[in-house]
């Protein structure tokens, strides 16, 4: 596979691997594990993923070290969070111990497609659980499938670890303050694909959304949370129509034990010029510093001191995260699972 692959220059793209898990969930339990190397799904056209959006997703990666080992980054937060997402729209969601399972079968079968250490790429990891059951009522299904898949990637923004351009957008919502948010269901991302195809076709990286109730608070910036760098301070939203990102929380932790301030609260739109770095943050791209930020409502721009590298507090943070992720560092969280 090594002499196949451009492991340096992959693509955040989809990428056909060896083979894929499932489960279904019928009769009131869930039934066994099976692996497919099948792409596709055979579902009833009326099954309720298709028709009232009864469908959940997590994203997590796996890396291999240089000691050659396959380490998967915080497997049980993403499973804990699909429950909580499966729960609030009424599926049927699998424990903590099935979707542990069921990742780490799909990572060792594909063992072979998991990037070496040095290019700097990752396996990345989607479990999806879908509602198959056919209703036309608006009612939850009967029958509920969860997949795992994996895809070798590079670099969510093609640029890598540098700052990027954002603008804010007020003419549409991502999600409203008591909808559905706070869960990593696919509307959400639906929603949010107007502001963003406004914002790349005016050259930004992505948009950041502001609170949909008054417009006057940071909430997501694009598919990922925000953080902002205030003297010794780590700040970063608190909403309801915020993902509860996974990676977020990691850097909250490591901010802590490095003797920061971790805020979590409203952020006015205009407090972007009391930040010295800010960033968005997620599993896709870990960190990407903004370089600056445009208010098409008010005509201004917010530019971090350094908009051509990544800040000091990111860079380091970035570097802290990456060598637990890789076993660089020692895990003493206990955020990594080792594929033996």
């Amino acid at each position: 596979m090594s002499n196949l692959l451009d492991w340096a220059n992959l693509p955040f793209g989809y990428m056909r691997t060896d083979y894929n898990v499932r489960c279904i969930w019928k009769d009131g339990a869930w039934g066994k594990l099976e692996v497919t190397s099948s792409e596709y799904l055979m579902m009833h056209m009326a099954a309720t993923c298709l028709h009232y959006g009864q469908e959940a997703f997590e994203g997590l990666k796996a890396f291999r070290g240089r000691d050659g080992k396959i380490r998967i980054f915080r497997i049980r937060a993403n499973a804990r969070r699909m429950k909580t997402s499966g729960e609030y729209i009424k599926m049927k969601s699998p424990d903590e111990e099935l979707f542990v399972e069921a990742i780490r079968l799909a990572v060792k079968l594909n063992e072979r497609f998991v990037p070496p250490c040095e290019s700097g790429a990752s396996l990345y990891i989607r479990p999806l659980l879908i509602g198959t059951g056919a209703q036309v009522g608006v009612s939850p299904a009967q029958e509920y499938t969860f997949l795992v898949f994996v895809t070798p990637v590079g670099p969510y923004f093609k640029s890598g670890f540098k700052p990027v351009d954002v603008i804010i957008t007020r003419d549409t919502d991502r999600a409203a303050p008591l909808g559905t948010g706070h869960i990593k269901v696919g509307g959400n991302y639906a929603a949010s694909l107007p502001a963003l195809d406004v914002a790349h076709h005016q050259g930004y990286a992505t948009c950041l959304y502001l609170d949909a109730r008054e417009k006057k608070y940071i909430d997501e910036c694009g598919p990922a949370n925000f953080f902002g760098i205030k003297g010794n301070s780590y700040v970063t939203p608190d909403s309801h129509s915020v993902l509860p990102s996974i990676t977020n929380d990691s850097l909250m932790t490591l901010a802590a034990d490095m003797g920061m301030k971790v805020e979590r609260r409203h952020i006015p739109v205009e407090e972007l010029a009391d930040f010295s770095e800010a960033g968005q943050c997620g599993t896709a791209a870990v960190i990407s510093p903004l370089g600056k930020v445009f208010d098409p409502g008010t005509n201004k721009v917010y530019e971090f001191p350094d908009s051509r590298k990544a800040g000091n507090v990111c860079e380091v943070l970035y570097n802290k995260l990456r060598a637990i992720q890789f076993g660089d560092a020692p895990d003493t969280y206990g955020w990594v699972d080792i594929i033996d």
